[in-house]
Formats: C-alpha cells, structure tokens, sequence
C-alpha cells in the first residue's frame, strides 16, 4: 500500500512537470496544451477512483487549457488532498466482555 502511494506521487509529480514544460515552449507551447489537456484527465481518472477523481479531471483539464495555470501541480495538489489532507474514517473500537 505505501509503495502504491508514493508510486502514484511520483507519476503525479512527472505529469505535473510535463504540464508545467508546455509553458516554456513559446507560441507552440499552448496548442501542445490542447492535445496535452484531454490525455491529463484521462490519467488523472485513472489514477484516482470515484467522484473524486472524476472531479479531478475535470480540474485538471481546465488547469491545463486555461492559458498561464500550467503552474498550478493539479496531480500533486490531488496526492495530497488524498493521502494527507483527507480525514480517514476511523476504525470503530467495539468491546466484547466475556462472561465467565
């Protein structure tokens, strides 16, 4: 599960360093975000399951076909949102006494 985790930063990361290169590649650079965009949410869809990651790729495709936002790290933003910032269910303690 921890290897899986870091595994997901790490794409995360490098697709959010793609994103961001499109940027420094002038008068080319927003049309390669054009094909970049759709191909970002798809990963981003795959990457994470359920409304959250539907709702993720919607964010990141607008992230990546808005002009000047290539800055924002959408799948790094997503990481943390799942593995820090996300209150996980606590697991219920439930006590069993045994009559002697």
């Amino acid at each position: 599960m921890k290897n899986e985790k870091y595994k997901l930063l790490r794409r995360g990361i490098i697709y959010d360093v793609v994103g961001m290169a499109t940027m420094a590649i002038p008068v080319v650079g927003p049309f390669l975000d054009m094909l970049w965009a759709p191909f970002a949410a798809k990963k981003m869809t795959d990457m994470y399951k359920g409304t959250e990651g539907k709702i993720a790729s919607v964010l990141v495709f607008m992230e990546e076909i808005l002009p000047f936002t290539d800055v924002i790290p959408t799948f790094t933003l997503m990481w943390l949102y799942t593995f820090v910032w996300k209150k996980q269910p606590n697991p219920q303690t439930i006590e069993i006494r045994v009559n002697e």
